[in-house]
């Protein structure tokens, strides 16, 4: 990757100094991905690092130097990396085989633990990948009701296809992102989570919604947390006004709960799109939900009653190494404590880590739910109480922190230096194999990181 950073920061160059062989790399990669990366939230200047193998809460880089992982597969390993049981799965698949272009009967067992587990699903249809089920989920919700706008929520993560992109981190306005058509994007109605009101006025403004959509933990699977209450509102009008609720559990399905979100919070979608700890850290992504709508993907069904099938094709659709990952890890998550374990982490990780805000003197706090970690950096510089903090008294531009780029940047990367690998948010996910190592070396290494930019004169 060119080196377009320049800069004395000693926060920089010491991470160039830890991670050589990542420089290395990184400069490999320059000449063959745009910016020299696969996945956009991988991007960090002057580079990100390269791992060569991961175990449980924990993963190792080119240099040799091992790292606490909160980025958790983007949120697909639960279990931690490696978990003896799924790796036996795989490997056992291995030897029969990867791709019959077939029917198998990993698929229905599968689909069975699916069922057994998500409270909203009566008939289960997989696909490859998370944007792929929302894509299928949103397709669904119109055919089913014949109706064109869907509802979304400003700043949710919905996945990259052309329904999704306004709202997310530009086009609030709802115009249409560049190279998607302004017709799909004027099907879209935007709208802040937690505001009772507004919504309750875009169901009497239009009459052709065919569904709301929400990761219903929060914008970016918490980084802007949901009121439960809301949550509860956006059932009761949806069911008022004939409008299909869909749950995008990509993030917290199995997370949260064993059976996602709508189990924690007693709200039963109409549609729920899966993925991630679905696939056990393998590709593979589902839709799944009433009956009576994913009726419209059967042959059968839809011929007897003179309706248009929607045509599903997809090459690995349930692929026989995503199914024997799924199987073990939802059979896991089914007859062990792996969620709650989960939680218990993330709840004791944000406790600790706000003492260590606290201790330090920097107006920052940790909070999130569930098994998420989220970081607030205060680009507002309110008084707050890292220990009393609460993010709903906050705006959604506070949370987000973007004014404070530059401290979350060299953040992230001073975290790095200390032994920690943190999301972009800036935050993670955290998984069932972090245990007390992993703890205490997380707090030492934010200890470490607030005053290393201290000395840098950020705080």
């Amino acid at each position: 990757m060119p080196d377009t950073l320049t800069t004395n920061s000693p926060v920089i160059a010491a991470y160039r100094a830890a991670t050589p062989g990542s420089a290395v790399q990184a400069q490999r990669a320059a000449g063959l991905f745009p910016s020299g990366i696969t996945h956009d939230a991988r991007y960090i200047e002057p580079y990100g690092l390269y791992i060569t193998r991961a175990k449980g809460p924990r993963k190792w880089d080119v240099d040799g130097r091992s790292y606490v992982d909160y980025f958790g597969g983007h949120g697909a390993m639960l279990l931690g990396h490696c978990h003896p049981q799924v790796m036996a799965a795989v490997h056992a698949q291995l030897d029969r085989g990867t791709h019959y272009g077939a029917s198998h009967e990993l698929e229905i067992e599968w689909a069975e633990r699916v069922k057994a587990l998500i409270p909203s699903a009566e008939r289960v249809r997989f696909t490859s990948s998370g944007t792929e089920a929302t894509l299928m989920a949103v397709r669904l919700a119109r055919a089913f009701s014949g109706k064109t706008k869907l509802i979304r929520f400003n700043y949710h993560f919905h996945g990259w296809h052309d329904h999704m992109t306004s709202g997310h981190t530009n086009h609030f306005d709802g115009t249409a992102t560049t190279g998607v058509l302004d017709a799909v994007a004027g099907n879209v109605l935007l709208c802040d989570q937690n505001d009772e009101a507004a919504l309750a006025r875009l169901f009497e403004q239009h009459n052709d919604i065919a569904a709301a959509i929400i990761e219903p933990t929060g914008a970016n699977g918490g980084k802007l947390p949901i009121d439960p209450n809301f949550l509860h509102a956006l059932r009761r009008l949806t069911a008022e006004h004939g409008v299909l609720l869909i749950f995008d559990e990509v993030v917290n399905g199995f997370r949260v709960a064993p059976g996602g979100a709508q189990e924690a919070y007693g709200i039963r979608p109409d549609l729920t799109t899966l993925a991630k700890i679905l696939a056990g850290g393998l590709p593979g992504g589902a839709v799944t939900g009433r009956k009576d709508i994913l009726d419209l993907l059967d042959f059968q069904v839809t011929k007897s009653a003179g309706k248009e099938k929607i045509a599903h094709p997809g090459t690995f659709n349930a692929n026989p190494l995503s199914a024997a990952a799924g199987i073990a890890t939802l059979r896991i998550v089914r007859d062990s404590d792996a969620c709650a374990r989960a939680n218990q982490f993330g709840e004791d990780l944000r406790r600790r880590l706000n003492e260590v805000f606290e201790e330090e003197k920097v107006p920052w706090a940790a909070y999130g739910t569930f098994s998420s970690l989220e970081l607030f950096t205060n680009p507002e510089r309110a008084a707050i109480t890292p220990t009393r903090f609460d993010p709903l008294e906050h705006s959604f531009a506070s949370l987000k922190g973007d004014r404070n780029a530059g401290i979350v940047h060299k953040m992230r990367l001073a975290m790095m230096i200390n032994g920690v690998d943190l999301s972009s948010h800036p935050g993670g996910v955290i998984s069932a194999s972090h245990g007390e190592a992993e703890l205490e070396d997380t707090v030492s290494a934010m200890r470490n990181t607030v005053r290393m930019l201290r000395a840098e004169g950020e705080l």
